[in-house]
């Protein structure tokens, strides 16, 4: 029993794990070989309703609800956490483009977001810094009815492939902090616009990279919430994704134990299971432990936005302490199949492609302050 998921969510994930283990498994090490997203099966999450399925239907989606996105995200993951990242920003994105967006500007963008046919970037950081979020120098100047964008984000991820992105400039002082802060919604074929893209250690199927502006002119029905208040406005929907991404990776997590599980029962050494050992099975069964309580604590908080009600310092901890609990639990079942698991494979690319979430989408520390600040007040743990 799980007190979160009713007998319909149930159903939708044994359709997603379905569809998962049969076209998103079989490329995962190749997709991260290339360095490429397979387009045709966004096409096909698209088709099935997996990509942000929470979304009302009159936007596209199945307004089935932030847990059926949940649902969709752990599936999708444990075969492939690059190609789960694509509902993960589309999730993140609709919720800013519906909010705050005009709908005949985002409208037929979120349609072809739903239906796989493009992806949504987010651009926020910038190369001064990425935990101090707001402190932004790409300037967004206003010039007759456009915007001119010049600057730089970069650790963007999917900056290379996405059609679109969430653009957040300074439009205020730089003095004003956060509150000087403007988002657009910006299509990726203006002019001036220019890519590059790094070499990363994981997530290499979704990428990471940089996006320069020179003179980009974006029309002002582009905007995102109101001027010089983009930050304050637009950040809000991060709570949702940082629940998201603790089902993500771990259901990565998950799916190594189950691997390490059945290879410690089957392996021998000294005539018995290696499953018979507890300097195996011990450390095996605190990290099943441990993963199965901190999923829990991320469907609470999508339970929770579900409801209407705060989640921001649930959230948090699901940011916070999923990444790291998932990277510590694939390591150690990666150590349980010895030189097999150091090889190239499924196991070290697992462990290669959660470690990055504890960098990116905002760092422990920073979760750990969001969480201090709503249980002893915001006058008590000051920036």
């Amino acid at each position: 029993m799980n007190p979160y998921l009713n007998d319909d969510l149930m159903t939708l994930a044994q359709s997603v794990r379905r569809f998962a283990q049969e076209r998103v498994a079989p490329g995962f090490l190749e997709r991260d070989r290339t360095r490429v997203l397979d387009r045709t099966l966004m096409r096909e999450m698209g088709d099935m309703g997996l990509i942000a399925p929470e979304l009302p239907e009159h936007l596209g989606g199945q307004g089935m609800g932030c847990l059926a996105a949940g649902v969709v995200h752990e599936e999708l993951a444990r075969a492939d956490l690059s190609m789960s990242y694509v509902p993960l920003l589309a999730s993140l994105n609709a919720q800013i483009l519906s909010a705050h967006g005009q709908p005949s500007i985002t409208g037929p963008w979120l349609q072809k977001m739903v239906a796989g046919e493009a992806l949504c970037a987010i651009a926020l950081t910038e190369p001064r810094g990425g935990s101090d979020a707001a402190n932004l120098r790409l300037r967004i100047e206003r010039d007759g009815d456009c915007y001119v964008l010049n600057g730089e984000k970069t650790s963007i991820s999917a900056a290379d492939q996405c059609d679109i992105a969430v653009v957040f400039g300074r439009t205020g002082t730089v003095e004003s902090g956060a509150h000087g802060v403007t988002a657009l919604l910006v299509p990726m074929d203006l002019p001036g616009i220019t890519r590059s893209r790094f070499d990363c250690h994981g997530q290499r199927a979704i990428g990471r990279g940089s996006l320069f502006f020179d003179n980009v002119r974006v029309p002002l029905s582009h905007r995102l919430g109101d001027e010089n208040k983009g930050f304050v406005q637009v950040m809000q929907g991060f709570d949702y994704s940082r629940a998201l991404i603790g089902l993500q990776v771990l259901a990565v997590a998950r799916a190594a134990l189950d691997d390490a599980w059945q290879y410690v029962a089957q392996r021998q050494a000294f005539g018995k299971p290696l499953s018979a050992f507890q300097g195996v099975s011990h450390p095996l069964a605190d990290f099943d432990t441990q993963v199965g309580a901190a999923r829990l604590l991320c469907l609470q908080a999508l339970w929770l936005k579900d409801q209407g009600k705060p989640h921001s310092a649930e959230a948090a901890m699901c940011k916070w302490w999923a990444p790291k609990l998932a990277y510590d639990c694939i390591h150690q079942c990666l150590l349980m199949f010895g030189h097999g698991g150091y090889d190239r494979g499924v196991m070290e690319q697992r462990l290669r492609d959660v470690l990055g979430f504890q960098i990116g989408d905002g760092t422990a520390q920073i979760m750990k302050t969001i969480i201090a600040r709503d249980r002893a007040g915001r006058q008590a743990v000051p920036a």
